[in-house]
C-alpha cells in the first residue's frame, strides 16, 4: 500500500514538473485557487464576495475540487496556482525537488475549536484514549489524518505497536462506517467530527491540546511564486481582510458556508464557525516532526528542507 501511494505521488510530481515547463512566463493578474468543500477555505469565498480580490487587481477564479486527489491532479496539470493543503502534502510534493511552497496558515486548532478528532461509535463502548489500544481506527493513509491520529495517541501514552489503523480514504465512507458500527473508531476533520457526535458518536480525543500536529496551509506552485510574488502578497492581503470580517461576525457567513457546501446543513443551527488564524506560518519544529514521521513510514527517503518549502516572505508585516 505504501509503495503504491509513493508511485502515484512520483507520477504526480513528474506531471507537475512537465506542466510547469509550459507555464506562462509573463506575470499576470489571474489566480486560480483550488478549494475543497472544507471550512478552511471560507475566507477565499468571503474575499470574493466582498470584492477584496478585485480591489487588489486580482482576477480570482475559485475552482472547487471534490477531493484532495482531484485537487492535486489539477495542480500537477498546471490548472491551479494556489491550494489549501498541509505540511505532509507539501513535503510529499517536494520529495524530489521543490514544487510547492507553503505561504500562510489557513486554519489551526485553538483552545475552543478543534480541527481533527478521534471519535468512537456508540456501540463500541470506547470512552477514553487508552481504550483504543489495538482497535482499528479509520484513516486515510499517508495523509494529515493518519499523522494526527498517531501523534495524538502517542501523546496519550500509546506506543506505536498499540496503534492500529485501517484505510478508508473518503471522509463520507469513514463517517458512514462509524455510524453503522462497522468501524469502532475513526479520525475525522471538523465539522464531520461534530456531525458524528451529534449523531451519537463519542468524542475521544482532539487536537486542541496539541495544535502543532494539525493546521492547513495556503500553498502556491513554485513557478507561480517566482513569476508573481506581488500577486501572492495581494492574494494573502485579501484573505487577511476576509478573515477579519469572519472573526468579527462569524454567524453572518454561515449562509456562504452552507451555499458552498462547506458545512452539512444539519449542523446549520448549532455550528459555530471557528476562529481563523492570524497571518503566520508553521515553524521549523513542526516541519521536522512531519519529516520524521514520513521517514518512519518510508514515504520519503531524504529530508525535505523547511527553508525551501515554507516561507513567510509574502506575509504582510
Amino acid at each position: 500500500m505504501k509503495r503504491d501511494l509513493l508511485n502515484v505521488f512520483l507520477l504526480s510530481i513528474i506531471l507537475f514538473s512537465w506542466a510547469q515547463i509550459t507555464y506562462c512566463k509573463e506575470a499576470s493578474t489571474q489566480v486560480r485557487i483550488g478549494v475543497l468543500p472544507i471550512m478552511d477555505v471560507l475566507p477565499v469565498y468571503v474575499a470574493k464576495e466582498k470584492g477584496y480580490f478585485e480591489q487588489e487587481g486580482i482576477k480570482a477564479e475559485i475552482i472547487p475540487c471534490a477531493s484532495a486527489a482531484e485537487r492535486d491532479q489539477l495542480l500537477v496539470a498546471g490548472s491551479l496556482d494556489i491550494i489549501v493543503n498541509d505540511l505532509l502534502s507539501i513535503a510529499l510534493f517536494n520529495r524530489e525537488k521543490v514544487n510547492v511552497i507553503g505561504v500562510r496558515y489557513a486554519m489551526v486548532p485553538d483552545q475552543n475549536f478543534f480541527q481533527f478528532a478521534i471519535v468512537a461509535s456508540k456501540s463500541s463502548k470506547i470512552t477514553k484514549p487508552s481504550d483504543l489500544k489495538g482497535v482499528p481506527i479509520g484513516v486515510s493513509y499517508a495523509t494529515i489524518i493518519h499523522y494526527v491520529t498517531e501523534r495524538l495517541l502517542n501523546k496519550e501514552g500509546l506506543k506505536h505497536d498499540e496503534i492500529k489503523t485501517v484505510q478508508i480514504p473518503r471522509i463520507p465512507d469513514r463517517l458512514s462506517a462509524l455510524m453503522r458500527g462497522d468501524l469502532k473508531a475513526a479520525c475525522l476533520p471538523d465539522p464531520f467530527a461534530s456531525l458524528s457526535v451529534m449523531q451519537g458518536a463519542n468524542l475521544i480525543l482532539d487536537d486542541r491540546k496539541n495544535p502543532s500536529f494539525s493546521g492547513s496551509i495556503y500553498s502556491v506552485s513554485r513557478i507561480f511564486a517566482e513569476k508573481n510574488p506581488e500577486l501572492i502578497k495581494k492574494f494573502l492581503l485579501s484573505v487577511d481582510k476576509a478573515i477579519g470580517d469572519i472573526n468579527r461576525e462569524k454567524q453572518k457567513w454561515l449562509g456562504i458556508a452552507l451555499e458552498k457546501k462547506l458545512l452539512p446543513p444539519v449542523l446549520s443551527g448549532q455550528y459555530v464557525i471557528p476562529n481563523f488564524p492570524r497571518s503566520s506560518i508553521p515553524d521549523h519544529k513542526m516541519w521536522d516532526d512531519v519529516i520524521s514521521w514520513l521517514r518512519e513510514k518510508d514515504l520519503i527517503r531524504q529530508p525535505v528542507q523547511y527553508s525551501e518549502s515554507i516561507t513567510g516572505k509574502f506575509l504582510r508585516r
